[in-house]
């Protein structure tokens, strides 16, 4: 829960690198708790407008850790934009999210396995 609440914080940084156990830790809470709320929703016969609010509310941190992951792995966050094409675009990503970060620093920062204040 801490790496959920972690990225959640910090929302608006576009610019430095998230390690691939931040963007997945945070992935697996984020569906957890969709899921929850989809369970409340169909147990109280509730619209869907909780999920939409909820998906409101995480869209910019999954966009700030997603971009911060491409920086991880040496790609500018603007690869994120071929997760528009159908079904290839989300499978490069996938393959993307699961690569190791570059080990060095790069123009992005250093390696935060090693660096900073990371759990």
């Amino acid at each position: 829960m801490s790496w959920y609440l972690k990225v959640i914080k910090n929302y608006v940084n576009f610019r430095d690198r998230a390690r691939r156990k931040e963007y997945w830790m945070f992935t697996l809470v984020n569906f957890l708790i969709a899921m929850g709320i989809f369970v409340v929703e169909m147990v109280a016969g509730i619209d869907g407008w909780l999920y939409g609010l909820y998906s409101l509310f995480v869209f910019l941190p999954s966009l700030a850790v997603s971009i911060r992951r491409l920086h991880d792995t040496g790609r500018s966050g603007w690869w994120i934009l071929i997760s528009l094409i159908p079904l290839v675009g989300a499978i490069v990503i996938l393959v993307f999210m699961c690569l190791e970060g570059e080990s060095q620093s790069n123009k992005w920062g250093q390696n935060p396995k090693f660096g900073g204040s990371y759990l």
